[in-house]
């Protein structure tokens, strides 16, 4: 009697185990489902946030016809963006370093709000600048703060996947938000982004305060840190590398809405169509990158994407009147582009390993300034010039970052680092 209550109390005692084990996994793939949600969510706000930064150049023709602006002028809008978005946010990070990750979000979005309230409710090209130097600080903060936080959001294993859905999101702008903008900017007014825009961080704000939880922030890393890496060669001559690619890039997409209409003769219809196609190129290019650095090497793939901007943007200015040709020679161009993007990441992060934030983050700056400086040398040669001086400047910037490459990756450069990696 006494064997059977005894073997009756294990059979229960290992259900209530069994019970316990399941309520404990059911409880874990929720919470994992949950943080899943709140990735996704963080994702779609820095579309919506990467959309401020992208869809004017979709809409600098009529940014420029409802200021009373040249194109070439309202294109400075880009350059005000880039140079506040690459010195504001870090600046902006190191002060408030120890702060809450979810008070920081909150605070990017209140940036973002105002800065669209501004950009639709005050009139004059100087307040125009001043709100794109605000939506530049309030996207900025919020995409360096959405990349820290989306990682402890993840489940182990799966970190790297949580800061890869934050920038497809981010990315997902130039492809969806920058036709979408186009669209509505032809059926309405341009200014009607902007409120949307406005209106989704203000939402986003309530969402961001209830789901997210509270993360503690890190130590400030030091600024005299970041610039003593800049001492090294190699480091400079990749950071160079893509400055100029990045001034090539945007002296050409800037003005890609005036170069389609004016010099391919495209309505806003099918405008708007190219700029999707060449979205989706800036996705397989991204793709394209990282499976041919893994195929034939980091330093082959840079060398070959930069080589094909510039034969597309010299052929482009040739054939430049057939619709065909040229569009092709774009996809080639910004398939080139982007495959540089995603691999000057990872090449730039393995010169200092021990330093890969700080070399990511100067990485970015870099890349903000060539928009800014791009923006600003496409406006000149499209205010002087004909439009199609833009593929020209264009090629010839990233000619330099082939020479940079060449010297970078030359046979004595490249044993000369294996020996000091070994």
């Amino acid at each position: 009697m006494i064997v059977n209550i005894l073997f009756l109390f294990i059979i229960i005692h290992r259900c209530g185990l069994k019970h316990q084990y399941e309520l404990k996994t059911r409880r874990n793939k929720f919470n994992t489902m949950k943080n899943t949600w709140k990735i996704y969510m963080l994702a779609f706000i820095s579309f919506i946030v990467g959309t401020s930064e992208f869809v004017i150049a979709g809409i600098l023709d009529k940014v420029a016809a409802s200021a009373n602006i040249s194109v070439s002028a309202a294109g400075q809008l880009i350059t005000v963006f880039s140079i506040a978005y690459a010195f504001g946010p870090p600046i902006i990070m190191m002060a408030l370093a120890k702060w809450d990750r979810r008070k920081l979000l909150i605070l990017a979005l209140s940036i973002l709000v105002l800065g669209s309230f501004m950009t639709v409710t005050l009139s004059g090209f100087i307040f125009l600048i001043a709100s794109r130097v605000v939506l530049a600080l309030g996207t900025g903060v919020f995409v360096i703060t959405a990349i820290t936080v989306a990682p402890k959001l993840a489940p182990e294993g799966r970190q790297a996947g949580a800061v890869a859905t934050i920038a497809t999101g981010f990315s997902a702008a130039l492809v969806i938000g920058v036709p979408i903008g186009r669209v509505l900017s032809t059926a309405y007014d341009w200014k009607t982004i902007f409120w949307g825009i406005g209106i989704i961080c203000l939402l986003a704000i309530f969402a961001v305060a209830r789901t997210i939880p509270v993360t503690e922030g890190d130590a400030p890393v030091p600024l005299g840190k970041q610039l003593t890496l800049l001492k090294k060669p190699n480091i400079l001559m990749s950071l160079g590398m893509t400055l100029f690619v990045f001034i090539s890039y945007s002296v050409v997409q800037t003005f890609m809405t005036p170069f389609l209409s004016s010099i391919m003769k495209m309505g806003d219809g099918e405008i708007s169509a190219a700029l999707f196609g060449l979205g989706i190129a800036s996705l397989i290019g991204s793709k394209l990158g990282g499976f041919l650095a893994d195929r034939i090497g980091t330093a082959r793939t840079l060398f070959g994407s930069n080589v094909f901007q510039v034969l597309a943007l010299i052929l482009l200015s040739i054939i430049s009147g057939s619709l065909i040709g040229s569009i092709t020679l774009l996809i080639i161009w910004m398939i080139a582009a982007w495959s540089f993007g995603s691999v000057q990441n990872f090449n730039v992060v393995s010169l200092a390993p021990e330093a890969s934030g700080i070399m990511a983050s100067l990485n970015s700056s870099f890349t903000q300034l060539g928009i800014a400086a791009g923006a600003g040398i496409g406006g000149i040669a499209a205010g002087s010039s004909s439009m199609l001086a833009i593929t020209w400047v264009g090629a010839a910037s990233v000619t330099i970052a082939v020479l940079i490459a060449a010297i970078l990756f030359s046979p004595a450069r490249m044993f000369e680092k294996n020996i000091m990696t070994k």
